[in-house]
């Protein structure tokens, strides 16, 4: 992928070129390890994506951190009514997804509050069952993961910001060092088709994701952010929102004063700044300021019921 190119929104659901060069590889440990210690000094440098001792360990931490970012996105104003998900692939069973319950509000959730919903039917096999799910909500993120079983986590919300820049239809430009973080894996879903009944939105969501995206600009709707971790998903979810807000800031600016212009940064170094930052536990590590600051301001309340939290197979 190089960077994204806008065509006509007219031509429908893909309105973002990418070619299938790949901008970064996965890389090993050692890879990793001096990845992160390039971005931090000392002798405990960051290390990145954690490791579990226990599929439960682990499915306790999913659903404590998607607890977390709920809470920062009421702190942040991205709540309207019942809207919003976040859907996060069990570590244990991949054809399982955890979600939210529909209808409690953000800054209320707990990681006890979560459900688990089987990717193929909907139907709820773990987790608690006092509320229903979301189920425009699972339509779009069951078709997601079917689509792309590289991805472990996806974000939605109705954010101002994105909802604003969303009317356009046009892809984000890369005019800050950070909006880089998703250079060419940013798409655009250029078809409206109202609101989510059924799982045609979640397919054309994940056409216009590809291969490779990481976020989308959902037109007349917001924007949808994926990644191998909840909290990579929404760091770049809030990245891509905050861009909006700057990209409508800045084309109003310059409506205003022709004499202004823009200076949109260069493929070589937008590029080095995606293989740089935009990697899996460089924003897993990104996140980490923001969860770990909601799990210390809501306190034991918010990991109430995790030692209990499972999955009932059939």
């Amino acid at each position: 992928m190089t960077t994204a190119t806008a065509t006509a929104a007219t031509t429908g659901t893909l309105a973002v070129k990418m070619d299938t060069k790949p901008l970064q590889s996965e890389g090993d440990g050692d890879e990793m390890a001096c990845h992160l210690a390039s971005l931090s000094r000392g002798p405990n440098p960051l290390s990145g994506i954690p490791k579990f001792p226990s599929f439960h360990e682990h499915r306790k931490h999913i659903v404590l951190h998607m607890a977390a970012v709920f809470r920062n996105w009421a702190r942040k104003g991205f709540t309207e009514g019942i809207s919003g998900h976040i859907s996060v692939r069990d570590p244990e069973f991949s054809n399982l997804i955890w979600m939210n319950p529909i209808g409690k509000h953000f800054a209320l959730l707990n990681g006890g509050d979560m459900l688990c919903l089987r990717i193929s039917d909907g139907e709820i096999v773990g987790g608690n069952r006092t509320r229903p799910a979301n189920n425009p909500g699972y339509y779009i993120h069951s078709e997601v993961h079917k689509a792309r079983q590289d991805i472990h986590a996806i974000c939605h919300a109705h954010t101002i910001a994105g909802r604003a820049w969303a009317v356009f239809g046009k892809p984000l430009e890369m005019i800050t060092q950070d909006i880089c973080d998703v250079y060419g894996a940013l798409a655009v879903d250029g078809e409206y088709a109202g609101i989510v009944t059924a799982e045609q939105e979640g397919r054309q969501i994940a056409r216009a994701l590809g291969p490779k995206g990481k976020a989308a600009i959902l037109l007349n709707h917001g924007l949808i952010s994926v990644g191998q971790t909840v909290d990579e998903a929404s760091f770049l979810f809030g990245l891509v929102d905050r861009s909006c807000e700057i990209q409508l800031r800045v084309e109003a600016a310059c409506a205003g004063n022709p004499e202004l212009r823009k200076n949109i940064i260069p493929h070589e170094l937008a590029l080095n700044n995606f293989r740089m930052a935009g990697e899996k536990n460089w924003l897993y590590e990104e996140a980490q300021p923001d969860i770990e600051y909601e799990i210390a301001m809501a306190g034991h309340v918010i990991a109430d019921g995790l030692d209990d939290i499972g999955i009932d197979i059939k």
